[in-house]
């Protein structure tokens, strides 16, 4: 078994995620304890079987959240619950088998040689994935990387990363928003006005299909309405960030 960190811990939301959370869990658990589960009000079955898992796996902890309230809002949970614990980061990872678990180490291991940075996945796409999703994400990296005078976000939307949790906590209680889809450009954007530095490594991700058991919750027209609010609001705190933002930029050059 292995040893548990004491510092840094797996942190999966999970929605409805069907059978392939069985897997990205077990996957997960291979390459890193502890592991934990934010059930967000799943109805599927699945939070039943977590917590069975659970109970049989000390590095595996789930925790069953009563009612869906958003991807972010899972990931808010999970963040006050590792603070309470004394963990200072997380990587995040979705439950639908999408991302690699045999990257987890090496993620972790550079967050641990740099601490005060946040490790971000930078996707490496193969021929099943959607060419709608793959184009119209470029939309999104775009202007994350305008609000922040490119800072080094390598991709904004991607979801396999390791965060501080202090930073991240502070910058989630501070305003009402990053609780649904939006929670993964938004936090890289905050952070970066922060001046947490981002980290780029490749990480291949797969989109499986219906008859391979997976399951998406993507709606375009509803999460891209989202990510352009999201966006406008970043915009309009880019602005008032300006001055700042270059200052740090000269100061760096």
């Amino acid at each position: 078994m292995l040893n548990a960190s004491s510092s840094h811990l797996v942190l999966i939301p999970s929605y409805n995620p069907g059978e392939k959370v069985f897997e990205t869990v077990s996957a997960a658990r291979q390459h890193w304890a502890p592991v934990w589960v934010v059930v967000d009000g799943s109805t599927d079955g699945t939070a039943e079987r977590l917590v069975e898992m659970a109970g049989l796996d000390q590095g595996l902890r789930v925790i069953v959240l009563p009612e869906n309230r958003g991807k972010g809002a899972a990931v808010l949970h999970g963040l006050e619950l590792a603070a309470a614990s004394g963990y200072s980061h997380v990587l995040t990872m979705d439950s639908d088998g999408q991302h690699p678990a045999d990257r987890i180490a090496g993620f972790m291991a550079v967050s641990i040689r740099e601490p005060d940075a946040m490790i971000l996945g930078l996707p490496v796409f193969d021929e099943h994935a959607p060419a709608l999703r793959v184009g119209g994400r470029r939309i999104s990296n775009w202007w994350a990387n305008l609000e922040t005078l490119w800072s080094g976000i390598g991709d904004s939307l991607f979801g396999f990363r390791v965060y501080p949790v202090e930073p991240l906590r502070r910058v989630m209680k501070r305003q009402p928003w990053m609780r649904h889809f939006d929670f993964d450009p938004e936090a890289v954007v905050r952070l970066c006005w922060l001046g947490i530095r981002p980290v780029n490594l490749e990480a291949p991700v797969r989109y499986f299909r219906k008859d391979e058991g997976g399951v998406s919750h993507f709606r375009y027209l509803r999460d891209n309405m989202l990510l352009t609010w999201m966006h406008a609001r970043l915009f309009a705190g880019f602005l008032l960030r300006l001055p700042v933002l270059l200052a740090r930029k000269i100061s760096r050059a």
